[in-house]
């Protein structure tokens, strides 16, 4: 699950120990343009004993190469081999707004960074040649030289998760990352839609990586009387297909058409756009609210479980929605019952 600041993050830390005994895997720590997600992460690893703490995620323009892997190396180490890096590209209102940096080339500068990380963590002297990143600096003072980590990592492979959506860069993720996330997963397009990228980049994959884990995020709620409840995930779906970008330059957005929502995408789009969030939240498919949650009753929740099975997901990233912390925990309890 992605850690919830419904009571405070002091409050939410001391109740992931609960979260943990009922069999809850990994907590991700979001990190946009809020607090940084190093610090929480940290303070989390103290407060937990078995499950994972991941990045959700780090954004690829943020740090320098060696400075995220340090920080993975970091995370791994005050975790006792518990951390997995997620890492994504975010988009150019963020990266060129808040970091004032460019936003470009996504796919080969991620491909960079997984390689600078993985030779950082087998302590090998930093010395790459990259289209986007050269190490030591040429130029400069001339006085760069090639460096490796003091310290021995806990692993020389911390699992990577790269968040991605387009199909070169989900190739990417299947060629050369542990996991891949996808956002608003639909298990019955999903093929359709990214089948041919997650196949060309299996075929390029090391054997050594294991099988490509699939990372899908869905609201859970399991009971006869809570699909209304599936209509609380319109307002972030109309965000990000009608609010995440500009016309003609929306991932989200280009998602919802490879879906099949021509006509939805732009009307969604038009209306926030144009201020009529509301408008847009209600225009969303009820098909795709529906499909991208686990919202219902057990029966309906076991076959959808089953249905992302199908389409490949391993590992289900939940939003339990209860109205207090035991509802929280005892909805992971019963989301982990019915995915054995």
């Amino acid at each position: 699950m992605f850690l919830s600041y419904a009571g405070g993050f002091a409050e939410t830390t001391e109740e992931l120990a609960d979260f943990e005994k009922a069999g809850l895997d990994i907590v991700f720590v979001p990190e946009a343009y809020s607090y940084d997600a190093v610090s929480q992460l940290g303070f989390i690893a103290a407060k937990t004993q078995r499950m994972q703490i991941a990045s959700g995620i780090f954004q690829l323009y943020s740090r320098t190469p060696a400075l995220t892997a340090m920080t993975a190396a970091g995370l791994d180490y005050v975790s006792g081999g518990r951390f997995m890096l997620g890492l994504g590209a975010s988009g150019p209102q963020v990266i060129e707004g808040w970091h004032g940096v460019p936003y470009d080339a996504p796919i080969g500068r991620a491909r960079e960074v997984i390689e600078i990380c993985r030779m950082v963590w087998r302590r090998e002297r930093l010395s790459y040649q990259g289209k986007y990143y050269t190490l030591p600096l040429a130029g400069g003072t001339g006085l760069g030289k090639p460096l490796k980590l003091i310290n021995h990592p806990v692993r020389e492979r911390i699992p990577i998760a790269l968040a991605a959506i387009g199909p070169k860069n989900v190739a990417l993720a299947a060629e050369l990352a542990e996991s891949w996330m996808p956002i608003f997963y639909l298990p019955e397009k999903a093929g359709d839609v990214w089948g041919g990228a997650v196949a060309e980049g299996t075929a390029k994959r090391d054997p050594a990586l294991g099988p490509l884990d699939v990372i899908a995020s869905a609201a859970l709620a399991i009971g006869d009387d809570v699909a209304s409840l599936r209509d609380h995930g319109r307002p972030q779906l109309a965000l990000y297909i009608g609010g995440m970008g500009a016309r003609g330059r929306n991932f989200y957005n280009d998602l919802a058409r490879r879906f099949g929502y021509e006509a939805e995408a732009t009307a969604i789009q038009d209306a926030y756009l144009d201020g009529r969030k509301d408008e847009a939240a209600a225009l969303v498919p009820a098909e795709l609210v529906e499909h991208t949650s686990l919202i219902g009753p057990q029966s309906y929740v076991a076959e959808r479980i089953a249905a992302y099975r199908e389409a490949g997901v391993s590992t289900l990233l939940v939003n339990p929605m209860a109205p207090d912390h035991e509802g929280r925990v005892r909805l992971i309890e019963q989301v982990r019952a019915l995915a054995d």
